[in-house]
């Protein structure tokens, strides 16, 4: 069978019918080998930086070898290879460095080259526990984190806020979703991004958290889709708003989320409990799996929480959220910042100087 393209002229071309089935095929065909064909260059490039830094690691050790003579290898390599970047003095020595912290080429029993060249300068910059390192590694490659994640994330001190709130899970809910439940969820959520102090209220950290969704939705994690903010329920004519709702698509369940600007107290869990048994019953379609909440409050006593929480009938949990917060300083290190590194490599593509834009569009 042969169709045509409507709206086109008589002499038009006339294709089969299941042509557009098998473009998309044909597509993601070449989108997979495009895919497959950049990682494994991105593997053949961390091996190939793995062994210049092993080179340079055994001849400063055998050889003495200083700062100067990096130097003089990298502009003897730059001038063999003009069009290849990564070869610039920094660079070299964070191939060093990655031989040095690294000598199987793996970040604890992660391969290293399923990862970026420059998330691995920060694992080995910004972490000094092997097993942090190795940690930070596994999310980053089981969630596909960009660079600027896995930096946020490693500031932000996940490793020990990550399945710490306090839950009822494993007593209401199933195996395996409990266990990933409890996963999803963190103790305390930063906030800090919103720009708000200590005394905001309620509605104001929501309206922040929305006009934000994109951070929010960061710091809440992988797999999390916004549903709406004041989410209308109706229950025998009475009307009840939920102040966030999310589906996570991991799990298959909706996520009730409820701020609250004070300390928290046992009645908000039986406001949660309600919402969740409404949610249950008028929107969780029936292959979902039951809906979950969280109470996110300025603070709480852990005891307090979990004696509320023991005598919900629905599963919940209960968290700290903080709107201001001190960073923990920077590893100081001899080793160019990412930064620096970053700039002298776009450099190397871009020698010539482009001149600066103050604010306003002139130069």
């Amino acid at each position: 069978m042969e169709v045509y393209f409507v709206g086109m002229s008589k002499n038009a071309l006339i294709l089969p019918a299941d042509y557009t089935d098998w473009l998309i095929t044909l597509k993601h065909r070449i989108a997979g080998a495009r895919q497959r064909a950049l990682f494994a260059a991105n593997q053949e490039q961390i091996k190939l930086y793995h062994y210049i830094g092993t080179e340079i690691l055994d001849r400063q050790s055998r050889q003495g070898w200083g700062a100067k003579v990096i130097d003089q290898v990298s502009a003897d390599l730059r001038e063999s290879f003009p069009d290849m970047k990564g070869l610039s003095a920094s660079n070299l020595k964070y191939m060093r460095f990655f031989a040095q912290e690294c000598p199987e080429c793996k970040i604890g029993q992660q391969t290293a080259d399923q990862l970026p060249w420059f998330h691995i300068v920060t694992l080995i910059t910004k972490l000094q526990d092997p097993t942090l390192r190795e940690w930070y590694a596994r999310e980053a490659i089981q969630h596909a984190w960009p660079r600027d994640t896995l930096v946020v994330q490693i500031k932000s001190q996940l490793h020990l806020r990550k399945g710490a709130a306090v839950t009822n899970f494993d007593k209401r809910l199933a195996p395996p979703q409990a266990g990933l439940a409890v996963e999803i969820l963190k103790d305390p959520y930063h906030f800090d991004f919103l720009g708000l102090g200590d005394e905001a209220h309620e509605r104001d950290i929501e309206t922040a958290l929305i006009r934000h969704i994109t951070r929010f939705l960061l710091e809440l994690g992988a797999g999390f889709a916004f549903v709406g903010r004041q989410f209308r329920l109706e229950v025998e004519g009475d009307e009840f708003f939920i102040d966030l709702l999310f589906y996570h698509t991991r799990i298959k369940c909706y996520v009730v989320v409820e701020l609250k600007a004070t300390a928290f107290k046992p009645d908000h869990a039986g406001q949660l409990n309600f919402y969740l048994a409404a949610v249950d019953a008028q929107i969780k379609a029936p292959d979902d799996k039951p809906t979950i909440g969280l109470l996110l409050c300025k603070t709480k006593k852990r005891m307090v929480a979990e004696y509320a929480l023991s005598g919900m009938e629905k599963p919940m949990g209960v968290a700290e959220y903080q709107l201001l917060r001190a960073l923990p300083k920077p590893l100081d290190t001899c080793l160019p910042t990412i930064e620096e590194l970053e700039s002298e490599l776009s450099r190397e593509l871009d020698p010539e100087p482009r001149p600066k834009i103050a604010v306003g569009g002139r130069p």
